[in-house]
């Protein structure tokens, strides 16, 4: 008499352990689907900020350029220099048909060719590179570098010139803007960091294929 009821209260508690198992693996599948999700949406996340990051950047850098060549134009053009420091530092309009010092006057063709490649090889630079922190440094600079070359080849194909205003006169040196500055600094970065910064290890992903 006494043991049915011990049954039944037995595969009572059989039951209720199974439902808490199952309720339990339930939970855990459903938790390994939202991280499962999680991580398709940081991916998807991280590939699209890789993505629009250089994008937005270089859109930052050329127009910030271009506006300052404009106030150049406005306010420099058919108008005496401005002196930001007498006899070191002064603002004057240049239409530069060739490059510094005077060199490959109204060789147009040849910037535009030599431009072309220049930003080609950085652009093939920059996907080469390895999309994380340690290589941010030399991304970063790649791109400052791209955005002064594409400044200035919008310069010479809108106007067969580029727009050059900031001349150091304690040194005579020759006229530039800021897409020079761009290229100038950021070609003197990535020489300190491939020499000094990154082993040669660090630099195989250019030989690597199928990046």
């Amino acid at each position: 008499m006494n043991k049915k009821p011990n049954q039944k209260t037995n595969q009572k508690i059989t039951h209720e352990i199974n439902q808490d198992t199952t309720s339990q693996e339930s939970n855990i599948e459903m938790q390994n689907g939202k991280q499962e999700i999680s991580l398709k949406t940081s991916k998807t996340f991280s590939k699209r900020f890789i993505v629009l990051l250089p994008i937005i950047s270089i859109f930052l850098l050329v127009g910030f350029d271009q506006f300052i060549k404009h106030l150049a134009v406005i306010n420099l053009k058919d108008h005496d220099p401005i002196v930001l420091i007498q006899g070191v530092l002064e603002l004057q309009y240049l239409e530069n048909r060739g490059a510094a010092w005077g060199i490959l006057q109204n060789k147009q063709i040849v910037f535009y060719i030599l431009t072309i490649v220049f930003m080609a090889i950085a652009l093939w630079f920059y996907i080469k590179v390895p999309k994380n922190r340690h290589y941010l440094p030399l991304m970063s600079a790649v791109l400052v570098l791209f955005s002064g070359a594409v400044g200035n080849f919008i310069d010479r194909v809108a106007h067969q010139y580029v727009v050059d205003f900031i001349y150091f006169s304690i040194i005579d040196f020759p006229v530039f803007n800021v897409a020079d500055i761009y290229v100038t600094l950021s070609v003197i970065a990535l020489l300190i960091m491939i020499l000094f910064q990154y082993k040669d290890d660090d630099m195989k992903f250019l030989t690597r294929r199928g990046k």
